[in-house]
């Protein structure tokens, strides 16, 4: 029987699930997640677990949102865009409506070797909703370090793919693959594009993954590596629960953390279809009023509370207090770097 006042009342159709119950609800909003990136991926992710009731939900971004997000990024609107928002602010603006219950935390910035250790604090799992390897493989490194269970996911074109990692028991991710891809080796969402549909099979996967993890049942967690092509309707499921012990993975059995150490691992990253690269600075601050105006005679400069950014034609440079910067207009690092020396200062 439940009451208005009862905390169980909104998640009575989640809790009469018999694999969950009462007990494994909660255990949920006991719980912290981590969502790494508020993109596509992670604008589904945080939606479907704060609804879930995920007691905190800390949401990590480094990026703003634009209009050509809302294709697929499902909680931002144009007024989000029109005001420059940055994705895990606007993500917890929209989600305080849904669950007022849930303490949702919006952390704008970058996750590098100086940052992740303490976006991971306290946490009891992490999902990934970022769009690059090199944080995948940070994430990873992190994870399987600190014994935090967390799901890796991504999208492209129509196919996606999600598996579960619980360091000490399953594969991780270096299991799977030992290396990082090299830059321009893969397919980006610039070249092959990304439908909508398959972000939210590929999220769903993933925050199914989670509340396994969060609520107590970790024995119920995939042991597999799951690959959805949507556009012609099908799903593999790769067994990968004999991968851990059939290779000699640095990371699981040596503890080689690279990424976390930050031996691998750059300070640039080109943004998955922005004809854009982040500079980032761990360690900077920038006074972004000071920063305003020096460069009021240089080009129009536009500034909110979370960010600065001046249209230098062909150029947009979007400057945060950390001192990252995304470099709108090229996609080449060193071409970045000059410009931000330009402007912002190195």
């Amino acid at each position: 029987m439940t009451t208005p006042h009862d905390p169980l009342a909104r998640y009575i159709r989640q809790v009469r699930y018999a694999p969950l119950g009462e007990a494994g609800q909660r255990r949920l909003m006991e719980s912290t997640v981590l969502v790494a990136g508020c993109g596509a991926l992670g604008c589904m992710l945080a939606s479907i677990l704060v609804r879930a009731g995920v007691g905190r939900v800390r949401i990590v971004d480094r990026d703003f949102v634009e209009v050509h997000n809302l294709q697929r990024q499902f909680l931002f609107t144009e007024a989000h865009a029109d005001g420059q928002m940055p994705k895990a602010v606007a993500a917890a603006e929209v989600l305080r409506q849904a669950n007022s219950t849930v303490e949702i935390e919006p952390i704008v910035g970058d996750m590098n070797h100086t940052t992740i250790s303490g976006l991971c604090e306290g946490v009891d799992a992490i999902v990934d909703g970022t769009d690059n390897f090199e944080t995948r493989f940070l994430l990873n490194d992190a994870a399987v370090k600190y014994g935090i269970p967390w799901v890796y996911g991504g999208c492209l074109g129509a196919e996606g793919q999600t598996m579960s990692i619980v360091p000490g028991e399953t594969a991780c991710l270096r299991c799977l693959m030992p290396e990082c891809p090299p830059p321009g080796s893969m397919p980006t969402c610039d070249t092959a594009g990304v439908l909508g549909p398959i972000v939210s099979v590929i999220a769903s996967l993933e925050a199914a993954e989670a509340m396994k993890m969060l609520s107590g049942n970790r024995g119920a967690v995939s042991r597999s590596l799951i690959v959805v092509e949507l556009w012609d309707a099908r799903l593999h499921q790769i067994d990968v629960s004999q991968l851990r012990d059939r290779v000699p993975c640095p990371c699981c059995k040596h503890a080689d953390f690279p990424w976390l150490a930050g031996r691998q691992g750059s300070e640039t990253a080109v943004l998955c279809g922005r004809n854009a690269v982040q500079l980032t600075h761990p360690g900077r601050q920038v006074d972004l009023d000071a920063l305003a105006g020096r460069l009021q005679t240089v080009g129009e400069v536009t500034r909110n509370q979370f960010l600065l950014r001046l249209r230098v034609a062909p150029h947009e440079i979007t400057v945060f207090p950390d001192a990252r910067a995304i470099i709108a207009g090229t996609d080449d690092p060193a071409e970045a770097k000059t410009l931000y020396a330009k402007y912002v200062g190195s």
